[in-house]
């Protein structure tokens, strides 16, 4: 066999072998955030926790909502407890991955009770192998044609909750 013909061979293994990475990989990060969302709609508070990792942050919609894992989690307990917290229904999403296939990163567009919102994350893979989310940030979306609304309506509140 040539030297040609065996680099040939070589990058189309190497590219397959990627784009079946990409296809199984974006599956199981899909699958999670799809359980993530569907573990807050139904309280399940050990499978929502469980697949954050230990120093995660999440990041809500109020400007004084930054939060660890354990923060959060005090914030969320009474949520949880009643037997429901918040429904998003995941509208569309994207996924990719760093070079090192260790950490991934996704935007997403979703369906909640605040109407659509959007948000993005990073994943990385634990000590097990297993995807888990590192940092989560969820935004309220203002289509253009209101967003002068929305900012007198920020203007007329005389709280700024992001000094200390």
């Amino acid at each position: 066999m040539s030297l040609f013909k065996l680099l040939f061979v070589v990058s189309i293994v190497t590219v397959v072998d990627a784009t079946v990475f990409a296809q199984t990989e974006t599956e199981n990060i899909n699958n999670l955030i799809d359980s993530w969302h569907k573990a807050a709609a139904e309280a399940d508070a050990k499978i929502f926790f469980g697949t954050m990792a230990q120093d995660a942050i999440y990041i809500g919609t109020d400007s004084t909502e930054r939060w660890t894992k354990s923060e959060f989690e005090a914030f969320a307990k009474p949520f949880f407890e009643r037997g429901k917290a918040w429904d998003f229904k995941p509208i569309e999403r994207g996924v990719y991955f760093a070079a090192d296939k260790n950490t991934a990163w996704f935007d997403e567009t979703l369906q909640t009770w605040m109407g659509v919102c959007r948000a993005s994350g990073v994943l990385t893979k634990s000590s097990e192998n297993k995807w888990q989310i590192a940092h989560y940030h969820l935004s309220v979306t203002v289509p253009n044609e209101k967003i002068q609304l929305f900012i007198g309506l920020m203007k007329s509140d005389k709280t700024d909750k992001t000094k200390k």
